[in-house]
This record gives structure tokens, C-alpha cells and sequence, in this order.
């Protein structure tokens, strides 16, 4: 038995980690600690200020026993506690719930004919990278820009090793690549395209618009008008670049500005990239607290979970408030970047602007998400409400459809789809393969699959309302099929216009006009629109396979086995009609003479 009294008596005043468990072993906190000591006991002090915070007092309430880990020194307990949180996620550790990625510009350098590369991550190699950018379209779009204005290769073949062993490719014929694979321009006259792509990137685009814009005048002057035409969009392009590129006042640091909002469990950080004094975007991150953070703890929260996980870090860092264990995670950056960190709070001046429009895009941000988190309650749970209300049931929280489908008579199989609180819960869904019924009839095909539904014990849950694809004969069907299992569920019939389309519901004995665009009346439709796409799925599946079954036993060799081995690596008849005599020769259990049989089955 963990006697938490006991155990705070143990710890050591070192620097280290510590764990909160429940009592079913699931970690609620974890924390690090310059003196594990005092640290861990202040949560357990009454009065204390550390746990006046809602949150902490009703996190402790539900802490059974707490582990921890002793570091060498405060920095590494920092990097402990960093990777814990991003592994276990606790409960009431304020968390960042995305995972994002950013994009950088690659130019290999290191290669004698460089090329530029959309890059996911910076890595330790001899290329130089410019980055990162929020906007993975923007970054491909500027690759393509400078690739035309400085005719850069885009091929990766190995320079000069693999030179004049094909011809020229049609970016060549259409004038954008200088084809030093043929060597068609020299070293030293690619390098110097590829420095001017740098500068470009370095920010220097006056000198290349104006450039283009001679050379357009002077293709205009010489009735070029096409080609002139080709600079014009090119300036175009450049321009459109440099006006994402807003300029900030601030320096020309690179810097990265963080600000948020909150409401109730809600938070919301918007990050602010500035590299060499211009702001390349912004990004915002949603995070999930449990109750009233305090806002230093909202920023160093973020702070140590995003800058862990990526590649580039900034000269300086702006917050709005102080952080908690500032010192330690300035040197724990300073460490990773290889050069000074800071983390800052501007009072005054142009960057306390700059961090007060950090700020309202966050509002705004948040604001938008608030907006459409309750458009999606209306059509999700405030579509159910209104079907309940309808209905005059106490609740339609849990809705099941069934649907059949068939091509005379052959393959019968069903759907059941369930949609909780409005949504689609695909986890639910079950898929039925009749057995006992011959032909089409739908009543017999839908008492049978019912059965099996209400009479299977690994489906325990049951629904709140469930909703048949047709009408008074399949409600019929299905109030027999409860009344024999001792079941009291409400049951509706879709009723469907001249067009096939769910006008309202039948239900005890009464048809229920839905209002027209009404909430429910589309959930409804929705509803019936995937129990019937789940049917049709399952059924293709079926016919699919057996087409596969057919053809595959014409082939001399190929018995239950190895067709088995066949569907199993190719997936369906298609591919293995297109597979190569090595492809089919590499599936296991299948032997060479078997595989040429196969190929040659199909290549006749």
C-alpha cells in the first residue's frame, strides 16, 4: 500500500521528475523539479499556494501514489519532463493538441549543379535551408517561381556522373532548365543562377523585378509580345511573393512572437515567424487545459512542448508574460540552437505591436472556432434533440440504420450504421452476409439480420431509436423482431418523396412530417445515405471476390491456397492481371512454374 505521508519523507533534494498516478494507474501530471522535495510536497500542503488553483486541488484529490526520477541536473529534467508529456499526454498537463510540421526550401549546395527541394526537415547536412514557412503551397510555389527565373534543374540525376547519357528534357525545350546534364552551361554560370535564387530568398527582390521588367520592355519593343508576356507573369508572381513577405519593423532577427486567447477549457496560440526582419506567416495551435490555468503556466506549457520538437530555433523569443523556469529553458534552447536564446516581454514599442496583433489573431482564431463548434452541435446533437422531440422519445443520442442490398437475389448482404450524438461512429458499424434467405425479399432479409443483431453479445449497447429504410412493413418487421426478444426500442420508417428522398418518419402508425432543411430532416437523410453506401460497399466486395475466385481457379496450379496467397498480396484481380512475372514469383507460396502459368494466363 503507497502511503503518500511516507513517501514525501523519501524524496531527495535533487533535481528530477515526477509522476502523478490515479489509483488505476493512469498519469495524471507530470512536473519537474529544481528540489524534488519541496516541489512534490507542496501539493499536498493545505493552504499552499501552489495548489489554490482549481485545477491542482482537483488533481490531487485524485492522486493515489507518485513516482519519481532523479536528473543530474535541472536542464536534463527539463528534457525528461518534455518528452514524458509528449509520450503519456496527462491529464492535467496543459497540452498541445497539434502535431504539425513545417516546410523548408533545401538547396543542396554540396552537389556541383545544385537544386532546390520542398523539405519536411531541417537536417545536419551540408545543404542550406531556408525555412521554416507555414504554407506548404506557398513554399512549392516558390520553388517553381525561382526554378523559371534561374532555369535550375529539377531532375535528381547524379551531376556530372550521369551527364550527356540522355538527351535534354522538355524543360529544356520550353525554356526553363539550362540542361547541365548535357552541359549546356557551364559550372560557374549555374552557380552564379543558383546565388541569385539565394539572394532572392535572402529577401533581395527589387533587383529581380527590376530585371524582368527590362527584359519585358525589351521583348515588347522587339514584338516578343508572347515571351514578354511569359516576364509579365513571371513579375507578377515575384510580386505576389513579396507581398505575403509583410515587413516588420522590429529588426533584422529572426524572431518568433507568441501570444493566445482562452475560453473556459479552450486555448488558443498563434506564433508569429519573422526571419530577417520580414513576417513569412503566422500559425496557431489548439491546447487543451483542465480548468484555470494561470497564464505563465499556459506559455511555458507551450513553450517546452513546441520548441522540443522542431528543427529551427529563433534568436529571440517574444511572450506576453513571464515564464515559469524562464532561466533553465533559455539555456535548454541555447543549447539546442548553439548560440543565445532569449525569451523576452516587450513593454513598449514596435515589438509590443507586433505581440498585441499575435494577440488578436488569436481572439479571432478562437472566436471562429467557438462559432463553429456550435454550428456543429446545431447539426449534430441539436439534430438529435429535435428528432427526440419529434418522436416524443426521451432521447435519439444512439440512432441504427439497417439497410439490404442485392442483385436478383444473389450475394444478400446488409448494413448497420450507428451515428452517437449526431456523428458517425464507424467503430459500430456491422456488416451481415444473409444466410437463410433465398431471392429478393426484403422482410425475411431484414427479420434475419435484426435477429442476429439484437441476439449477438459482443453488440450489448442498444440503440435509443432505430430507423428502417423502408416503410410500414420493415417497422412491422422489426417491432416483431423486438417483441420476440423482449425488447422495447422505438422503431421509424424513412418516408421518401417522388425523388427518393427522406421527407419524414414513420412511427406508431403516424407519419411525421419533418420541416423542410430542418436539422433533423438531414440527419436523417445522412443517416439512410450511409447505411446505404455501407451496403453497396460490402456488396461490390463480395462480387469483387468472387470475379477474383472465378478467373483465378481457370489457372492450371492455382487451388483455394494459392489463390488465398494471391488476393492477400495483390488485393484484387486488376493488380494481378498487371503484375510483372517477378512480382508474382515474389508471393509467398506461390512457385516459379505457377507464376509464369499465371502471367501467361493473362498475357496471352
Amino acid at each position: 500500500m503507497f502511503n503518500i505521508e511516507e513517501e514525501l519523507k523519501k524524496l531527495p533534494n535533487s533535481p528530477g521528475v515526477y509522476i502523478m498516478h490515479d489509483k488505476h494507474d493512469g498519469i495524471l501530471y507530470v512536473g519537474k523539479a529544481i528540489n524534488l522535495h519541496n516541489r512534490v510536497r507542496q501539493y499536498f500542503q493545505t493552504g499552499h499556494g501552489h495548489n489554490n488553483s482549481r485545477k491542482i486541488a482537483k488533481m490531487v484529490e485524485q492522486i493515489s501514489y507518485f513516482e519519481y526520477i532523479v536528473t543530474a541536473s535541472e536542464m536534463e529534467a527539463l528534457v525528461l519532463e518534455c518528452n514524458l508529456i509528449k509520450e503519456h499526454r496527462p491529464k492535467y498537463n496543459t497540452l498541445m493538441t497539434d502535431d504539425k510540421g513545417y516546410p523548408y526550401i533545401k538547396i543542396t549546395v554540396d552537389e556541383d549543379y545544385p537544386r532546390l527541394i520542398y523539405s519536411h526537415s531541417m537536417k545536419r547536412d551540408k545543404s542550406k535551408y531556408f525555412g521554416p514557412f507555414t504554407n506548404g503551397k506557398a513554399v512549392r510555389d516558390m520553388i517553381d517561381l525561382l526554378n523559371k527565373l534561374y532555369q535550375l534543374r529539377t531532375c535528381s540525376k547524379r551531376l556530372p556522373k550521369e551527364m550527356g547519357k540522355d538527351r535534354p528534357c522538355l524543360y529544356y525545350q520550353i525554356g526553363q532548365c539550362k540542361a547541365p546534364c548535357n552541359d549546356h552551361i557551364s559550372k560557374e554560370d549555374y552557380r552564379a543562377n543558383v546565388d541569385k535564387a539565394i539572394s532572392f530568398l535572402n529577401g533581395n527582390y527589387k533587383e529581380v523585378l527590376s530585371v524582368l521588367t527590362l527584359e519585358m520592355k525589351k521583348l515588347a519593343e522587339e514584338m516578343e509580345f508572347e515571351k514578354a508576356a511569359e516576364k509579365r507573369d513571371l513579375i507578377e508572381s515575384v510580386k505576389h511573393i513579396v507581398e505575403k513577405q509583410q515587413i516588420s519593423k522590429t529588426s533584422s532577427e529572426d524572431r518568433d512572437v507568441i501570444a493566445y486567447a482562452t475560453s473556459d477549457n479552450d486555448i488558443v496560440v498563434t506564433v508569429f515567424f519573422v526571419r530577417d526582419g520580414k513576417l513569412l506567416g503566422r500559425d496557431h495551435f489548439h491546447m487543451n487545459g483542465e480548468g484555470s490555468e494561470a497564464s505563465g503556466e499556459i506559455i511555458t506549457a507551450f513553450v517546452k512542448q513546441y520548441y522540443s520538437g522542431i528543427p529551427y530555433l529563433p534568436k529571440e523569443i517574444l511572450v506576453e508574460e513571464e515564464l515559469e523556469d524562464k532561466q533553465v529553458i533559455e539555456d535548454y534552447l541555447t543549447e539546442r540552437r548553439g548560440s543565445q536564446v532569449r525569451i523576452n516581454v516587450p513593454l513598449k514599442g514596435d515589438k509590443k505591436k507586433l505581440l498585441g496583433l499575435a494577440k488578436d489573431n488569436a481572439r479571432l482564431i478562437l472566436d471562429q472556432d467557438i462559432e463553429r463548434i456550435k454550428r456543429q452541435e446545431k447539426r449534430t446533437i441539436g439534430a438529435t434533440k429535435e428528432i427526440a422531440k419529434l418522436l416524443g422519445i426521451e432521447s435519439a443520442r444512439r440512432m441504427e440504420a439497417f439497410d439490404i442490398s442485392n442483385i436478383s437475389g444473389c450475394l444478400g448482404v446488409a448494413s448497420m450504421v450507428v451515428f452517437e450524438d449526431g456523428r458517425p461512429n464507424k467503430k459500430a458499424y456491422r456488416k451481415f452476409r444473409l444466410n437463410t434467405v433465398m431471392g429478393m425479399d426484403d422482410y425475411a432479409s431484414m427479420k434475419e439480420v435484426l435477429s442476429r443483431r439484437f441476439t449477438d453479445e459482443r453488440m450489448e449497447v442498444l440503440p435509443d431509436v432505430i430507423m428502417m429504410d423502408g416503410g410500414k412493413g420493415q417497422v412491422n418487421v422489426a417491432i416483431k423482431v423486438l417483441d420476440s426478444l423482449g425488447l422495447d426500442i422505438p422503431v421509424c420508417g424513412m418516408v421518401k418523396d417522388d425523388n427518393h428522398r427522406t421527407r419524414g418518419l414513420y412511427y406508431n402508425n403516424v407519419e411525421i412530417e419533418f420541416p423542410r432543411g430542418s436539422e433533423a430532416i438531414l440527419m436523417i437523410t445522412a443517416l439512410q445515405d450511409e447505411a446505404h453506401r455501407f451496403a453497396i460497399e460490402y456488396h461490390r466486395q463480395l462480387r469483387s471476390k468472387n470475379q477474383v475466385h472465378s478467373v483465378l481457379d481457370e489457372i492450371p496450379g492455382v487451388g483455394p491456397a494459392r489463390r488465398k496467397a494471391l488476393v492477400k498480396h495483390f488485393k484484387d484481380l486488376e493488380n494481378i492481371k498487371n503484375a510483372t512475372l517477378e512480382e508474382l514469383e515474389k508471393v509467398e507460396g506461390i512457385p516459379a512454374s505457377t507464376a509464369r502459368y499465371i502471367y501467361y494466363f493473362f498475357h496471352q
